[in-house]
C-alpha cells in the first residue's frame, strides 16, 4: 500500500517534529488525508513558529522530551505510526558531551519505542546516519546503538513493526560544510577545506522525506532502509561553490576535524551480504541469529568475505558541473544567491 492510503484518517506522530525533517514530512502528510498529526519536541517558540506557518488544525503540539518516558507516553496515545526524528546530531557537540548524547539518542529511543509497543503503535520508523557504520565519534556511536536497540526490540515488539532508516548529511543541515562555504564565500574570507579528497553523500531534504515513507510502505520487523546517493569530494563541493557564486576566493587546507573520518559508509560489508537492492534503495533485514552462539564464532559466511561496503567512495562520483546542477536547485543555495540570509536545515 501507499503511504497516502495507510495514513488515511490516522494519528501520527513525530518527535522533535520542528526540526527541518520534521516541517518537510509534516508538509508531505498535510496533503494527504491524514487524521493528525502530532509533533512532540522541547522547544516551546519553534512549535509556535511552525503552528503559525502550517495553520492547520490536524496539527498538534507535545512539550516535552524524549529523555522523559512520561511525556512521551502521553504524546503516543492513540497513535498509528511514529517518525522518531529527535537527536543530538552534531558530531562536536556530542564528542564533548557523549553522556548527553546517550541520554537523547539511546535511551531517548528506547523510551520512543517502550512507549509505542505499550501503546499499541501500529509501525516505528527511526531515523538513523551513515556515522553509525563503523562509528569513530560518539554521535555514531550512539545512534548505531539506537539501531541496534531497535533490531534487538522488533524482536519481541509484537504487531508494532520497529524498523530504521539511515542516511548521510542532508545538503545545507545546520552546521553543514555547504551553510560555511557559503558564508565564507559572502564574507570574502578564504574557503576552509578539511581535506579535499574527503567525500561526502548528497542528499536533500525532500530525498530524506522519500526514504522515510519508502521504509514506512515497505518495513518488516527490524529491516533498516538506505538510500543510494551519488557522492562527491570536499574539494569538487568547495570548487562548484565558487562556480555558482563567481567567486575566485583561495581555498586554505586546515586538515581533518576531530571526529571526521575520509569518507562515510551507508551500509557495512557485514550488511551489503544481506541487503536486498530496490534500485534506489537498499533494505538491510534484521540479523536472524539467536543466542546459539555456535551460529556466530562455527558458521562462516562466504559472501561477506566477497561483499564490499557501500561508502561516498565507491558510490557514484558526481563532477563539479553536476554537483553545480544539484546546489542551484536548493532553497539555501537560491537564497543565497538572491543576496537574502537563508537559514539552515536543522
Amino acid at each position: 500500500m501507499t503511504p497516502e492510503a495507510v495514513v488515511q484518517g490516522r494519528a501520527v506522530l513525530v518527535t522533535g517534529g520542528t526540526g527541518s525533517f520534521g516541517h518537510a514530512v509534516v508538509r508531505r502528510f498535510l496533503g494527504m488525508d491524514v487524521g493528525e498529526i502530532r509533533i512532540l519536541s522541547r522547544d516551546e517558540k519553534k512549535q509556535e513558529d511552525m503552528r503559525r506557518h502550517f495553520s492547520d488544525s490536524r496539527l498538534k503540539f507535545f512539550l516535552g522530551d524524549v529523555r522523559e518516558f512520561g511525556s512521551v507516553l502521553e504524546a503516543m496515545h492513540d497513535v498509528s505510526f511514529v517518525f522518531h526524528a529527535a537527536a543530538l546530531k552534531q558530531v562536536p557537540s556530542c564528542e564533548f558531551h557523549p553522556m548527553e548524547a546517550v541520554r537523547t539518542n539511546i535511551i531517548g529511543a528506547e523510551n520512543v519505542i517502550n512507549a509505542a509497543v505499550r501503546c499499541n503503535v501500529q509501525r516505528v520508523v527511526a531515523l538513523s546516519t551513515d556515522k553509525a557504520v563503523y562509528p569513530i565519534n560518539a554521535m555514531g556511536m550512539s545512534k548505531a546503538l539506537m539501531e541496534k536497540l531497535t533490531i534487538a526490540k522488533s524482536r519481541t515488539a509484537g504487531a508494532t513493526v520497529l524498523c530504521a532508516t539511515r542516511y548521510g548529511n542532508v545538503m545545507a543541515s545546520r552546521g553543514s560544510v555547504i551553510p560555511l562555504f557559503v558564508r565564507q564565500i559572502r564574507d570574502g574570507k578564504r574557503l576552509t577545506v578539511t581535506d579535499p579528497e574527503m567525500t561526502r553523500f548528497l542528499m536533500s531534504l525532500e530525498e530524506s522525506v522519500d526514504l522515510v515513507l519508502f521504509a514506512f510502505a515497505n518495513a518488516r520487523q527490524g529491516d533498516i532502509f538506505v538510500q543510494q546517493a551519488p557522492a562527491c569530494t570536499v574539494g569538487t563541493l568547495a570548487s562548484a561553490l565558487r562556480g555558482i557564486f563567481q567567486s575566485s576566493i583561495p581555498i586554505e587546507i586546515i586538515g581533518t576535524r576531530h571526529g571526521e573520518k575520509l569518507y562515510e559508509t551507508l551500509v557495512s560489508r557485514e550488511e551489503m551480504a544481506r541487503a536486498e537492492n530496490f534500485g534506489d534503495f537498499y533494505r538491510i533485514p534484521a540479523d536472524g541469529r539467536d543466542l546459539n552462539y555456535d551460529k556466530f564464532f562455527s558458521d562462516g559466511e562466504q559472501r561477506i568475505s566477497a561483499a564490499d561496503d557501500y561508502s561516498s567512495h565507491n558510490t557514484r562520483r558526481l563532477d563539479e558541473h553536476a554537483v553545480i546542477k544539484i546546489l542551484k536547485r536548493l532553497d539555501y543555495v537560491r537564497s543565497a544567491l538572491r543576496g537574502e540570509a537563508p537559514e539552515e536545515a536543522a
